[in-house]
């Protein structure tokens, strides 16, 4: 059983995300404990890279270059559309937080799924998470219907829960265990990674749920959005890196449209407005059915090339 999910996991997280639409209380009652599937599947993930690598490709300049494409790129793009098509500011706050928030954590599993380079969407993944914050205020305090500011030292204690933890426990465990049983033990363990992936798509999408049966027509609408939204970030993202290769671009394009929004709640939560958290969780059907149509677009390219 466990092979066939690991097999078929990217139409698996599509699904889960159906099941979590479907089950709305489970869902919901699922949510509160994802940070903590979080932090695991952070972990399980980094055990599996070599440390000395990753921050290595942090030092590339490349890395910090897609960053700001990630984030201030795509941000100034949905300012200058959002005031030209008249959009509210909720939805509008809602979506520059999207735009400002950092690729999924769950990203590199996703492109280890798809045959690509892990280490480089997770160097990716990083340097997103890590422009954030700054992403985020200028989101936050860009629209005069947002008030507050930022909890930065919440911030600054998930950025060390959630990225310094695993990367001192992963060089710890590197450091400590012999090189051979480490490897073992990860054969074993490597196959949950792709799975605890799974939790995310089924415990954000039960608050869209809420939204759908209180107003199903403006439900439509928030999909819509999501859709288009991931959308840009994909297409966008694979042509600008498309003289770099299928791999590259595609890497680069499904580590731009997978969004941690759950970590962008967690620290600036009422902030960003009534409309993020149904975005957020609108946003679960077009990035988890993303994977599925990405590596239909490799096996074409690879095909044709």
């Amino acid at each position: 059983m466990l092979t066939f999910l690991v097999k078929h996991s990217l139409v698996c997280m599509f699904l889960c995300a159906l099941l979590g639409f479907v089950f709305p209380v489970a869902s919901n009652a699922l949510f509160p404990f994802l940070p903590y599937v979080l932090f695991t599947l952070m972990l399980l993930t980094l055990i599996g890279m070599p440390m000395e690598q990753l921050i290595k490709r942090l030092c590339h300049r490349s890395i910090w270059l897609y960053a700001l494409l990630h984030s201030a790129f795509f941000m100034a793009i949905f300012a200058l559309c959002g005031v030209l098509l008249g959009l509210s500011d909720e939805l509008l706050l809602a979506i520059l937080g999207v735009g400002a928030t950092g690729s999924l954590f769950a990203t590199p599993a996703i492109v280890r799924a798809l045959g690509y380079d892990a280490l480089e969407a997770m160097a990716m993944t990083i340097a997103t998470t890590l422009l954030l914050p700054v992403a985020l205020f200028i989101s936050i305090h860009s629209l005069p219907m947002s008030q507050g500011s930022l909890d930065f030292v919440t911030y600054g204690i998930r950025l060390l829960i959630f990225i310094v933890g695993p990367i001192l426990i992963s060089f710890s465990l590197h450091y400590i265990v012999p090189k051979k049983a480490l490897q073992r033990a990860l054969l074993k363990v490597s196959p949950y990674t792709v799975l605890l992936v799974f939790a995310f798509p089924f415990g954000l999408i039960g608050n869209y749920r809420g939204l759908w049966d209180e107003n199903a027509s403006q439900a439509m609408i928030f999909l819509l959005v999501a859709a288009v939204l991931v959308s840009i970030f994909f297409v966008v993202t694979f042509f600008l890196y498309r003289h770099h290769g299928i791999e590259k671009s595609l890497t680069a394009a499904i580590t731009s449209g997978n969004r941690n929004v759950l970590l962008t709640y967690s620290i600036a939560g009422v902030l960003l407005g009534p409309a993020f958290l149904p975005l957020a969780g609108a946003m679960q059907v077009p990035t988890y059915i993303l994977p599925v149509i990405t590596r239909r677009v490799a096996r074409y390219l690879k095909n044709r090339s």
